[in-house]
This record gives C-alpha cells, sequence and structure tokens, in this order.
C-alpha cells in the first residue's frame, strides 16, 4: 500500500507531475491513497482515473487538524510506503511503521526531510546535492519524471490573433523572475516576423507586458494564461524555448522531446543535465538575450536543424521518460526499500 502526501501550490510543475505519477500508479495497479489540498481541476483529473483521496488544508504552522487526520488516515490505510512531496507535506507528515520516503525537485533544505528514510531527487544533480548536505548515499535515489505525450491537435492561431504564416515560438511556466519570460521577450527583438505564446499565470504579467511595448513586439507576444491542453500548444508552435535562468529539472524540455518539438533553452541546471548542444537542443549562455535569439533563429531559419533536435530528443524521450519507464523505475524502488 501506498499513501501519498501533497501540500502542492493552485499551479506547478511539482504539483502537475504529481497528478501524472499518481494516474500512471492507477493504471499500473498500485494500491495507493493521497492526502492532498483542495483543487478542483487536479483532484477531477485524479477522480476520473479513479485515485482515492482526501482533501486536507496543508495549513500553515499553526494548522493542527492536518497532522491529526494524517494520523488517523495512516492508521485506517496501514501504507508500506508513505511518498510525500517537497517542503509541507514532509514537515506534515508524521513517521511512523512505514518507510517514509520525500520526493525533492529542487535544492530544498534537508533539514525538512531528516525524519525521511529515503529521499528521491528527479535530478541526478539534486542527488548530488543532498550527498554534499551530507544525506547518506544509501538513502538518495534518482528517478526521473514523465510526461504526457498524448498528440495534441494545432489551435487554430486566430483564437490569439496570430497569422497562420508565421514563426511561432512558445514558452510554457509561471509568470515568475526564475522562468526568464524577460530575457525571451528581449530575444523576440531580433527575430523578425515571429510571434511568441506564453502559457502560463503570475505575477509579472503587468511587467511582461510593458517590457514587449518596450521592446517594440507587443503586437507579436500573447500571454495565455495558464492551460492544460499542452500538447496542443506543442502541436500549435514551430519551436519552445525554456527560457528558465533558474530550472531545477526542465520538464517542459521532456514534453517538447514527447510532443517531437525542437527546443532551444537557456543554460539553466535542468536545461543542461538534459541537452546535449547541437544534438538534442540548442543551449544559450544564461542572460545572454543576444546568444537566445541567434539560437531561435537559428532554429527557425534551418529546417534540417529543427528536425535533427526534435527527431533526437523523442528518442531520448522514448528511452528515458515515458511513463511506462518511470512507473516501473518507482515499483521497483518501493520493492527494493519496503524490503
Amino acid at each position: 500500500m501506498l499513501f501519498q502526501t501533497m501540500a502542492g501550490s493552485a499551479f506547478g510543475g511539482a504539483e502537475e507531475f504529481f497528478v501524472r505519477l499518481a494516474c500512471g500508479f492507477q493504471r499500473a495497479g498500485v494500491d495507493q491513497f493521497c492526502a492532498i489540498r483542495p483543487n478542483e481541476g487536479r483532484n477531477t483529473v485524479l477522480s476520473s482515473a479513479g485515485v482515492s483521496f482526501s482533501e486536507l488544508p496543508f495549513g500553515g504552522r499553526l494548522d493542527i487538524r492536518t497532522p491529526f487526520i494524517l494520523r488517523r488516515l495512516l492508521k485506517q490505510h496501514k501504507p508500506r510506503i508513505v511518498l510525500s512531496w517537497m517542503n509541507r507535506a514532509s514537515r506534515m507528515t508524521p513517521s511512523g511503521d512505514f518507510v517514509k520516503v520525500a520526493r525533492l525537485g529542487g535544492y530544498y533544505k534537508l533539514k525538512n526531510f531528516r525524519d525521511c528514510d529515503h529521499l528521491i531527487g528527479n535530478t541526478r544533480d539534486i542527488v548530488e546535492y543532498m550527498l554534499r548536505e551530507g544525506w547518506p548515499a544509501e538513502r538518495a535515489h534518482y528517478l526521473p519524471n514523465f510526461v504526457d505525450a498524448v498528440p495534441g491537435e494545432p489551435i487554430n492561431r486566430s483564437e490569439f490573433n496570430t497569422p497562420d504564416d508565421v514563426p511561432l515560438i512558445l514558452g510554457l511556466g509561471r509568470l515568475h523572475e526564475n522562468k526568464g519570460f524577460d530575457n525571451l521577450i528581449r530575444a523576440l527583438a531580433s527575430v523578425p516576423d515571429a510571434y511568441l505564446w506564453i502559457a502560463g499565470t503570475g505575477d509579472l504579467k503587468g511587467d511582461l507586458l510593458k517590457l514587449a511595448c518596450e521592446m517594440g513586439v507587443a503586437d507579436r507576444v500573447r500571454l495565455l494564461g495558464w492551460r492544460r491542453d499542452v500538447g496542443n500548444l506543442f502541436a500549435s508552435c514551430d519551436v519552445f524555448c525554456a527560457s528558465s535562468r533558474h530550472e531545477p529539472l526542465g520538464n517542459m524540455v521532456i514534453e517538447a522531446w514527447a510532443h517531437g518539438t525542437p527546443v532551444v533553452a537557456q543554460a539553466s541546471q535542468g536545461p543542461v543535465q538534459l541537452i546535449k548542444h547541437g544534438e538534442s537542443g540548442l543551449l544559450s549562455p544564461l542572460e545572454n538575450v543576444d546568444a537566445l535569439g541567434r539560437d531561435l533563429r537559428a532554429v527557425l531559419d534551418e529546417p534540417a536543424l529543427a528536425k535533427t533536435l526534435s527527431s533526437n530528443g523523442r528518442e531520448i524521450f522514448i528511452s528515458n521518460f515515458t511513463e511506462d519507464v518511470v512507473v516501473t523505475k518507482y515499483r521497483a524502488f518501493f520493492d527494493e526499500v519496503a524490503r
């Protein structure tokens, strides 16, 4: 029996992967139960997949209700493995007569996980970080993410006032400084005729629109808001840009590979671990707007290069990041630590 706890934000990559993994476990016949925050979008997907769960507040330090209910649920379900996601859920999940595992999708402070038996990092670099921080090697494990590879349908570009015959660049993620959309908008100024779609929500929407006006590209930038139809977005664009200046993993790179879309990325932590420059994507030096613009133009202007990048990326996805591959690795890990 697997018990998962997730206290995620309304939107986010880790939260989306939790949903994919829980649904993947369900399809693979894993006996599981989840304790999660209320979220209509995510929890509707979980319910449709047959995943059993309870909704808990997962509030701040004064929230005594969530730990109380968690203890009751754990006593009721008697799991052999408890998998907690990120800081808050791990702090609020008590230890017990089970193996407590936490999954880290970033370089979190390990003091939040000191009562865990094992830690999972979704990149090898995060695992190396655990070891540098003194976590025992035999209790640190690398397990990758997988992404949804169901082919999408191209979106009618007129929905976002975008001509059919122009190059289209796609960006995905929260409208946050870490995501580097400011650099992507600046780079767009040197990519003639191309339009830019950015799918995501966040506090920087006004700032990004203002920057687009200052750069003279406002007529070619579209902010789409949060979207769940990622496959349709990839089917609609010519190149995906992972513009993050700080990105521990880069799920978005894997998603682009899954959908056969060529990738240009700033050389942040995650993309550097995934992409081999010139083979499975192009890596631009961090904060180098000129280089980012050149790489975007290269992919849009050279069909052979775009085909090579998308083909090689797709092969890497199939070998390492499909649902079957990753769920099988998780199940083997659970069997190992439960023994």
